[in-house]
Parts: structure tokens; C-alpha cells; sequence
């Protein structure tokens, strides 16, 4: 067998490459971040899945797009002026007649939608028109949980990056300085963190109309401490390390020391640490709704699935099908964070 070229081996290929050989080499997590990118793909766009609108109606030679524009019932033969209910089958029977059709999402029911049709009471079980059920107000479970799972993701994804540039800027300024400006930033961290969170969302919440804005701000005002902690230390090893010492004595200035040097070989942690810092924020926006503290009543919400399946037993399927949801969420990022954390991992040194 021919040896191989030194273009192909590993020594050859740059870090972040073979890091990325790493990542692959799990397929556990590799797998998982396929899975977790393709369903927030389809979150991200629930209007085309589930939706109480039709992509598109011809009727009577006309072409509408309801899912663009609200249009009147009178529109479609009805009596009112009123925004068209696409479900009502007075209305399904006018879109079927003769040349006329509509084209309607895979689900087609929206977060809010109540389904007035229904057979049984709400909260109905899993039938053939509400695949997972509904809740106890009627509204599609399947539903509630693609776009609860999107609120969700897109939280956590704030909160994750907010955290982040906190961290990151907090830790960078102690590692880099050191002296009486790590020992001020450290009393702060201190008191600042002792401060009960969870009294303070409740009176905010008492305060101020709640909203996921509101919600996205207090948590990040505690999110970043814990991440501040790593690159402060990587900070303080590294500026320490010829290559800044050297950067100094050519005249480089403090900003472009940190930016430039020091920060690139301190973002590992950083890296590491992001697919278990979206679980916990997701996991954090979870248990605020099952509380009560979190995003505005009406929104779709994971959290508020789970009280609502802890009110009513019997209605098996909520808490099922919401539980599925979110362990499924947490155990892909947890592994995706498994796998991360041994790509980057120096150790690592036969890629």
C-alpha cells in the first residue's frame, strides 16, 4: 500500500478541521445536530405545516393567497364581512364546488385555533383530524407544540448569545487587567449573584405586563456570570503566554491584544459550553411558563402544555406528547454538547 501524501494527513489539515473530523467521528452527535437543525427548520417555518389557512384558493377563475391577505367571507359566497374561517364546511363545500379548490397545510389548524367541530369535549384525544389532540380549549395539540417548540428554541437561542457577549466581555476585561479590576468585578459577581432571581421575576412580573422581551432581560442579567468564570481563567493563562508578551513589547495596544490574540485561543470553553447553555435556557422559559412567569398568555408555550397536563390526568396525551418534545429537544443538544466538548478537546491528537 502506497503511504500517504503528507497533504492528507491529519497534522496537515488546519484545527478547526480536524475538530469538525472529531465532531463527525460521533455519529451520536453528528446525527443529533442533523435531526435538531431539520426540526427547527420546520419550526421555523410552521405557516407552511400547520395553519387554520390555505396556501392558495382558485375560486370562480380568481386566485387568492390567504396565508397574505385576510379576505371576507363574502369573498367565497358567505353573508359576512368578517375574516373567513377556512374550516367552517359551509366554506369547504364552496372551495370543492365544480372548478374550485384550495391547497391547505399538512395540519390545518393554527397555535390559537379551536376546533368548534370537534366530536368529543375538550381536551378531545388523538383523532383523525387533531392527530395529537386537543387541549382543554380546543385548540390542536400538534399545533401548539410545532410552534411552543419554535418559541422555545428561538428563546433559548437569545438568551444562549445574550449570555455569551456578557461573558465573554465580563471575563475577557478581569482576565486581561487582573489586579484591582479582577477583584472589583469578582465582589460584584459575588453580591450580584446572590440576588434571588426568581423573586425578582415574580415581582417584575407582578410590575410590568409580561412579555418575552421582558422575560429575555431579567434572565440575562444571571445568565452570563457562569460562563464570565471560564474565560476569565482563560484570560488570566494565556495572557501570560509568549506570543502576548511579545504582541506588548511590538507596541500592540490592549483592544487588539484581546481581540486579535488572546480571545481566539480562548473561546473553547465558550464553544463547548453553548449547546448545554440552550438547554438550559429552554429549560428555564419551560418551567417559567408551568409557573405562570413566563411568555403572554396566548403564546404557544411548552410550559404551559405541561400544566395543563398536570391539571387534567386524564388527558394523557398532553403531557405524553409535550414530555416527548421536550426530552427529545434536551437529549439532542446534550449530545450535540458531548460531542462538541470532545472535538475540542486537546487531547484528542489522533485527528
Amino acid at each position: 500500500m502506497a503511504p500517504m501524501s503528507p497533504a492528507a494527513t491529519p497534522l496537515s489539515l488546519s484545527p478547526s478541521r480536524r475538530a469538525w473530523l472529531r465532531f463527525k467521528r460521533n455519529r451520536l452527535g453528528y446525527w443529533s445536530l442533523l435531526i435538531f437543525c431539520a426540526l427547527v427548520l420546520i419550526s421555523l417555518g410552521a405557516e407552511l405545516v400547520s395553519n387554520d389557512k390555505p396556501l392558495i384558493v382558485r375560486y370562480e377563475g380568481q386566485t387568492y393567497f390567504p396565508m397574505l391577505k385576510d379576505y371576507p367571507e363574502k369573498t367565497f359566497g358567505g353573508d359576512f364581512e368578517t375574516p373567513t374561517d377556512y374550516l367552517d364546511p359551509f366554506i369547504k363545500e364552496r372551495l370543492s364546488m365544480g372548478s374550485n379548490w384550495a391547497l391547505y397545510t399538512l395540519n390545518p389548524y393554527g397555535p390559537n385555533t379551536l376546533n368548534y367541530f370537534a366530536k368529543a369535549p375538550n381536551p378531545s384525544a388523538p383523532t383523525a383530524d387533531n392527530w395529537l389532540g386537543t387541549d382543554d380549549r380546543g385548540r390542536d395539540l400538534l399545533a401548539q407544540l410545532l410552534y411552543g417548540f419554535r418559541v422555545s428554541v428561538l428563546f433559548g437561542l437569545a438568551l444562549t448569545m445574550t449570555g455569551v457577549i456578557l461573558g465573554v466581555v465580563t471575563g475577557a476585561i478581569q482576565g486581561f487587567f487582573g489586579g484591582k479590576t479582577d477583584l472589583a468585578f469578582q465582589r460584584f459577581i459575588e453580591i450580584w449573584g446572590s440576588m434571588p432571581e426568581l423573586y425578582l421575576l415574580i415581582i417584575f412580573s407582578a410590575v410590568f405586563a409580561p412579555s418575552v422581551s421582558l422575560l429575555l432581560i431579567l434572565l440575562s442579567l444571571f445568565g452570563w456570570m457562569g460562563l464570565s468564570d471560564y474565560v476569565r481563567a482563560e484570560f488570566l493563562r494565556n495572557r501570560q503566554l509568549d506570543y502576548v508578551k511579545a504582541a506588548r513589547a511590538l507596541g500592540v495596544s490592549n483592544t487588539q491584544i484581546i481581540w486579535r490574540h488572546i480571545l481566539p485561543n480562548s473561546l473553547t470553553p465558550v464553544v463547548t459550553f453553548l449547546p448545554f447553555r440552550m438547554s438550559a435556557a429552554i429549560l428555564a422559559l419551560t418551567s417559567l411558563d408551568f409557573l405562570g412567569l413566563g411568555v403572554p398568555p396566548g403564546t404557544p408555550s411548552l410550559g404551559e402544555l405541561l400544566s395543563q397536563g398536570k391539571n387534567s390526568i386524564d388527558a394523557w396525551w398532553i403531557s405524553l406528547s409535550t414530555f416527548a418534545v421536550l426530552v427529545t429537544t434536551l437529549l439532542l443538544l446534550t449530545f450535540m454538547g458531548d460531542a462538541l466538548r470532545d472535538a475540542l478537546d486537546p487531547r484528542k491528537a489522533d485527528l
